[in-house]
């Protein structure tokens, strides 16, 4: 298991959120845990400086390419990309240095995996450096993944049949509990239990990690199969577990 780090952009600016209020059509809506002063470089820089790979730069929204590209530059092959993506724009931001592009809105239509699209980024990208979003709410007793911004339900749901079918196209896939995501409340223990089971490809879970103990519970439920992304939580993000101990816990990991 290892922790993967995140850069989050909107408007340009690194920021936390909670993840179910993201709403372009209704910026009002958006209830932000923090928002930096430091550059997307500034991140980057410290990502690098811990040798902390395979985390990811998200753009959550418009206006965020020109500080994406400077944190992917920071680091080349460090950090993945995500946020509209598709097979016009991927090669710009694996050029800028992107390990990997992750890719969610982009393979739906109408709700459901257009298999078609999926197999367009395929002969762009190449499954190797291709990761799958499937972030996802709870509906009823199954976890449906979501897309727009975290807004709406596809009828797609999180279990083995899909993931085995998607790992066929990608590296790796990206998990956010979009229910938990910023709240700084708990993780998802049903989520992470259920991808430990069913991914056949590494994947990493992010969202509701409140204390540094939170690794141990997430190794110990993944049986060391699924990395973590911690967010809001982190003293770097304004929140209390001190990206220093993280940075200690990784490196006992050997």
């Amino acid at each position: 298991m290892r922790f993967r780090p995140c850069i989050d952009l909107h408007h340009g600016k690194v920021v936390q959120i909670v993840g179910g209020s993201l709403d372009e059509s209704d910026s009002r809506a958006l209830q932000t845990n923090f928002t930096s002063e430091q550059s997307p470089s500034h991140y980057a820089a410290l990502y690098r400086e811990a040798g902390l790979w395979g985390g990811h730069v998200i753009s959550l929204g418009t206006g965020n390419a020109d500080a994406a590209l400077s944190a992917l530059g920071c680091w080349p092959g460090g950090l993945q990309y995500g946020g509209g993506v598709t097979p016009d724009n991927a090669g710009l931001f694996l050029d800028a240095g992107a390990s990997h592009v992750i890719v969610t809105s982009y393979v739906f239509s109408a709700g459901r995996i257009d298999y078609a699209r999926l197999e367009q980024l395929l002969q762009r990208v190449g499954r190797e450096r291709l990761v799958l979003d499937l972030s996802c709410r709870r509906r009823g007793d199954r976890f449906y993944v979501v897309t727009d911004r975290w807004q709406r339900f596809t009828e797609e749901a999180v279990e083995p049949a899909l993931l085995e079918r998607l790992a066929r196209s990608c590296a790796e896939f990206l998990v956010h509990g979009v229910d938990v995501e910023g709240l700084r409340q708990g993780i998802d223990e049903e989520l992470i239990t259920l991808l430990a089971s069913a991914c056949p490809r590494p994947v990493t879970y992010a969202g509701g990690v409140q204390k540094l103990d939170d690794l141990d519970r997430v190794k110990q439920l993944g049986g060391g199969r699924v990395d973590l992304t911690i967010g809001s939580a982190l003293d770097i993000f304004g929140g209390t577990v001190r990206f220093s101990d993280v940075v200690r816990w990784q490196q006992a990991q050997g």
